[in-house]
């Protein structure tokens, strides 16, 4: 009996240390959305005004003619589409998020883009352009100046160019005309969308909700959704009810995940990676070829020819450097190991793939 008491005590002291550490707390809110309770898409195609000369071009950008001759007929204009020169005008893309809640007369921040080959549309303005969802319905009315974050000059030999000077931001440039039929308050259930994934995750915030409503409201349907019953007592009434469950703090357990971008070299590691104790020697073999052309040419009056000898210097050099023990039982252990054996951020994705194919990294490895 005293035997088996010791092996149990063992067992458990090793479940312990092998535990990961307790991750921080955060708002449910942080983590997962309420169904329903999202921005709807909207888009539109309109014209920008007042352009300097930077608009589409008309060979390139018919429609952008096109778009100017109705427009101007609606209004009572006849005018020859063979005239119309569109230097100063742009045809633009105009983008919107609608909230669920919005309400007609309220004001929504648009975004328009260049839809044609304009180079800039610095100084130039909307005209009022329709917003439509997916339903093909208009939702939103759109008009105003553009502000924009950059510029494009350019001249005969050089050009400057700051930023991106064809799109374009106009806050509150757009007005609801109508509202998303949905009857908020008449909800007998609830769906929780989880950000992640995870089922330990989903688990700690069914557990939290049941406990902070006092009774078994939520139930997870899988490892991305919980369904919640929404108590008696907030029938018809479902703001304060959503605001305390966003207010509701848990300790997620995501998976250990690796991340890195070979295109800029940037790594970012999750602090549940672990990695075994193994050892790792990572050496630069550097190349360097040069080609280069030797001419011999004759003296003068010697009816000679020139001659052209290539010539081609190859420089090899390898770093010597020795085997480092590396073992991470938590993220700084880890980086100091990695920054023991000095390595560069493209080194370390050499090294973090390596040890992956070793089963050394205990975690997911995600190259983007």
């Amino acid at each position: 009996m005293k035997r088996f008491f010791s092996f149990l005590t063992a067992l458990c002291l090793g479940v312990a240390t092998l535990a990961p550490a307790p991750a921080e707390a955060v708002r449910i809110k942080d983590i997962a959305s309420f169904s329903g309770v999202r921005d709807n898409q909207l888009v539109g195609y309109g014209l920008v005004v007042g352009l300097n000369g930077t608009g589409d071009k008309r060979n390139s950008s018919p429609f952008t003619v096109n778009s100017m001759r109705n427009m101007l007929e609606r209004m009572g204009v006849s005018v020859d589409a063979s005239k119309i020169k569109p230097a100063n005008v742009a045809a633009v893309m105009v983008t919107a998020k609608m909230p669920a809640t919005a309400k007609p007369g309220s004001r929504q921040d648009i975004t328009v883009s260049s839809l044609g080959d304009a180079k800039s549309l610095l100084g130039g303005v909307l005209l009022q352009t329709p917003l439509k969802g997916i339903d093909g319905k208009v939702y939103a009315l759109a008009q105003g100046p553009l502000a924009i974050g950059g510029y494009s000059v350019e001249g005969t030999a050089t050009s400057v160019q700051k930023n991106v000077a064809t799109t374009a931001y106009i806050p509150g440039g757009a007005t609801i005309e109508r509202a998303v039929p949905f009857d908020f308050n008449q909800q007998s259930t609830l769906t929780l969308n989880m950000s992640s994934r995870d089922f330990s995750t989903t688990m700690q915030v069914v557990e939290r909700l049941n406990a902070a409503m006092g009774g078994k409201f939520a139930t997870a349907s899988d490892a991305g959704s919980i369904s919640i019953q929404v108590p008696p007592a907030y029938r018809g009434n479902l703001v304060p009810l959503i605001a305390s469950v966003e207010n509701l703090e848990v300790m997620p357990q995501g998976v250990a995940k690796v991340v890195v971008d070979e295109r800029t070299g940037t790594v970012v590691l999750g602090r549940e990676v672990r990695v075994s104790q193994v050892a790792v020697a990572h050496g630069n073999l550097q190349i360097v070829v040069q080609e280069s052309a030797q001419v011999s040419q004759p003296g003068p009056f010697s009816q000679g020819q020139t001659v052209v000898t290539p010539q081609t210097d190859v420089a090899v050099s390898e770093e010597n450097r020795r085997l480092h023990m590396l073992e991470g039982a938590t993220l700084q252990e880890l980086v100091d190991g990695l920054n023991a054996i000095g390595a560069t951020p493209q080194d370390l994705i050499s090294i973090l793939k390596n040890l992956k194919a070793s089963g050394a990294l205990h975690a997911e490895l995600e190259v983007i």
